[in-house]
């Protein structure tokens, strides 16, 4: 028999290129929100793919951008810290965007990285393909990379052959998780996740960056049962006002679509209850990041 293989790959590129959605496609399972809304992921979120020769612990990193909150340099922080933790790295590009200064960003910090770097083109579904060497060429001087993989992660497209070259390239390791396992963040972390996706799905662009889900109380009332309360954390009245919506109905929405994605979760049926708190200002407060999620801060 073959060894077994295993490893950590990160997943790096800027703001809204799909890393999520890849991830999420490989694990089979949502562990990462997804939304239009550039900078959805926070916290390096860790995937789990898992088959009978390999196990791929992937690292989903805050899109890289220019910090302006405590919270941004926060996210900052912990995609470039990633870079130093992994047995490779995904550099994810879009195939209908051209590269842009923050590509130009990541190609200069990845230029001092030591494992293999994959350029990932990814919503090769959005460009004719005969339009794809035109996309790769725009990125593959700028690094030497151990391949150029062309994707679909909403549609599956060529990701079994990345799945398949990273294997092929990973070192003998252990099984770190049980098979079954798709991520390695508590319940409540990824509860929480699932709630603010509906957030900034439903809501206009001011709110969604001032948003955080603190999950207060995970009881469960029997074996079939599971009562959650969570508050959904804004920076101005204006914007509780948008969530809670006319007669509580966006609040309303926002509950019923975040239950759904939870019960799927959690295999029982949920009870959501969702309160709305302002807090001004909690970005730039340190003790709160760590409150709502972002324990690697140094605030």
């Amino acid at each position: 028999m073959a060894e077994f293989r295993s490893g950590f790959v990160a997943l790096i590129g800027r703001p809204n290129v799909g890393k999520s959605t890849l991830l999420n496609y490989v694990v089979g399972q949502k562990v990462a929100i997804m939304s239009n809304v550039a900078q959805t992921t926070r916290n390096k979120i860790q995937g789990i793919y898992t088959s009978k020769e390999a196990q791929i612990v992937f690292i989903d990193t805050p899109g890289v951008h220019k910090p302006r909150t405590k919270l941004g340099d926060f996210m900052e922080r912990s995609t470039l810290s990633t870079l130093d933790e992994v047995d490779a790295v995904l550099f994810v590009v879009p195939a209908d965007e051209k590269r842009g200064p923050g590509d130009d960003f990541i190609i200069d910090r990845l230029r001092k990285v030591k494992k293999p770097i994959y350029l990932v083109v990814n919503k090769i579904d959005l460009i004719h393909p005969n339009d794809l060497p035109k996309v790769v060429a725009q990125y593959e001087d700028a690094l030497d990379f151990k391949g150029v993989i062309p994707v679909s992660a909403l549609q599956g497209n060529n990701v079994n052959q990345l799945i398949h070259d990273l294997v092929a390239e990973l070192p003998a390791g252990p099984q770190y998780y049980p098979a079954e396992q798709i991520s390695d963040h508590p319940e409540r972390f990824v509860i929480a996740e699932l709630i603010r996706e509906k957030v900034f799905q439903l809501t206009r662009q001011e709110v969604p960056h001032s948003v955080a889900i603190d999950v207060t109380s995970i009881k469960r009332q029997d074996d079939e049962t599971v009562h959650i309360s969570a508050n959904i954390v804004v920076e101005r009245p204006g914007q509780k006002g948008i969530i809670i919506g006319k007669r509580g109905a966006m609040l309303k929405q926002i509950g019923q679509l975040a239950r759904k994605d939870i019960e799927h979760l959690l295999g029982d049926h949920v009870y959501l209850q969702l309160w709305v708190k302002v807090v001004p200002g909690w970005r730039d407060k340190g003790a709160m990041l760590k409150d709502y999620g972002y324990r690697n801060t140094d605030y």
